[in-house]
């Protein structure tokens, strides 16, 4: 049993490693950000990243090859930052934003933008999946937090523009949806989109999560937070 534990260890530090690669990450990041790239099975990258077993193919888009993988492709891009948030105190811990058992996630995504604001532009720079990073900081901000008694779960998937995320906490499902701005059509797009998926998790309220990463855009137009009805659900679009 421990060797099989070992063996097992050892192929995802491997496979951790891999993803420092340029031609790994040409692949991997759009995986990450939902975004739809067409790749030729010539392509020497994509048929490298195929045979590590990272990804695979489900109805025509690439995936992770499992759950396992999903999850250490997101744990290991980002765990760097999750730890200096917790040794640095930029954040606080989970105890700030629970009432009663309840998740405050007005309070939660309120504080990220706050810390967003602030700290985008150092804490991007240190990612070499820069284009990915801002949906990799959100991810080790929220983990802090569930580490404390939840989880995350995430449904990555090229071609959809968009990277699905749910906190489980406390037995309450908190779906949340991230995506970078691309016009004014990412906004509605994202409301149905999230509506959509908190269909499926059988949710009333949903947080679609935008990223305007224009630099001629002024904070104040960038930080915003408003709610809306989709569908008969409660849509809150957080900008950042």
């Amino acid at each position: 049993m421990q060797t099989l534990i070992m063996r097992r260890d050892t192929h995802i530090d491997s496979l951790m490693e891999r993803l420092k690669e340029p031609r790994v990450q040409r692949i991997v990041e759009p995986v990450i950000l939902g975004e739809a790239k067409g790749y030729d099975w010539l392509d020497d990258d994509y048929s490298y990243v195929l045979d590590l077993g990272l990804l695979r193919h489900a109805d025509k888009r690439l995936v992770p090859a499992n759950p396992i993988y999903g999850e250490v492709i997101i744990r290991a891009l980002s765990s760097k930052t999750q730890m200096e948030m917790e040794e640095s105190h930029y954040l606080p811990d989970a105890p700030a934003y629970l009432v009663g058992e309840k998740l405050d996630i007005k309070q939660l995504l309120s504080q990220f933008q706050r810390f967003w604001r602030e700290n985008s532009e150092i804490w991007v720079e240190r990612y070499q999946y820069k284009e990915a990073a801002p949906h990799l900081i959100l991810q080790a901000f929220l983990q802090r937090i569930v580490n404390s008694g939840g989880r995350i779960s995430r449904e990555m998937a090229s071609g959809k523009r968009r990277l699905d995320l749910c906190l489980h906490y406390q037995e309450v499902n908190y779906p949340i949806e991230l995506k970078l701005r691309y016009g004014e059509k990412s906004y509605s797009e994202g409301k149905q989109q999230l509506a959509d998926y908190m269909d499926k998790l059988d949710c009333l309220e949903g947080w679609l999560i935008v990223f305007d990463r224009r630099k001629t855009v002024p904070w104040e137009k960038k930080i915003f937070w408003q709610t809306t009805s989709v569908a008969k659900k409660t849509v809150h679009v957080v900008g950042c």
